[in-house]
């Protein structure tokens, strides 16, 4: 039952990234978005692995998407896809060679690993194991992660604030 789950999962999470990285509107792909990393919490779970799909909704959902879409509302961005945005044909046929290579490296590396899982049984980490790396280890890239965010969005702000300032100006 677990495998079907997984499967279901991972096939849910792929065409949600698919239809992410290929919607012509911008916060159409954000919500795909949402849908994909909330399928990739939904393979966290079924692996048994709660405080990672914790950590994912949280993070990547509540955080990163709500910052896009921020993001989308402070810059006024175009809700419809603009035809002086849209690439010349041969732009995209490289950037799906591009991902079409891509995706063969991981397979290429992934493929031998999923392999050698079978042969033994895959231990499975406790939520204490992943706390002490999470918050041993890896805490000082998670923070400067948190503070290279807070940077942007102070950014994003203080660009719509002077683009903001010098159009009213001028009328």
């Amino acid at each position: 039952m677990a495998e079907s789950a997984l499967v279901v999962l991972g096939l849910v999470t792929v065409l949600a990234a698919v239809r992410a990285v290929t919607s012509a509107r911008l916060l159409r792909a954000v919500l795909w978005l949402v849908v994909a990393l909330l399928g990739g919490a939904g393979i966290y779970l079924a692996l048994g692995a709660e405080l990672v799909a914790l950590v994912q909704v949280l993070v990547y959902v509540g955080a990163v998407v709500v910052l896009f879409v921020l993001a989308l509302m402070v810059t006024r961005s175009p809700l419809r896809p603009l035809a002086e945005h849209s690439g010349p044909p041969a732009r995209r046929v490289v950037a799906a060679l591009a991902g079409l290579g891509t995706t063969g490296l991981l397979l290429l590396v992934l493929l031998p690993l999923a392999r050698s899982w079978e042969e033994g049984e895959p231990r499975a980490a406790s939520s204490e194991g992943i706390a002490a790396q999470v918050f041993g280890t890896w805490v000082w890239p998670f923070e400067l992660l948190s503070l290279l965010l807070l940077v942007a969005l102070v950014a994003a702000l203080a660009i719509t604030r002077e683009r903001g300032t010098s159009t009213r100006g001028r009328r």
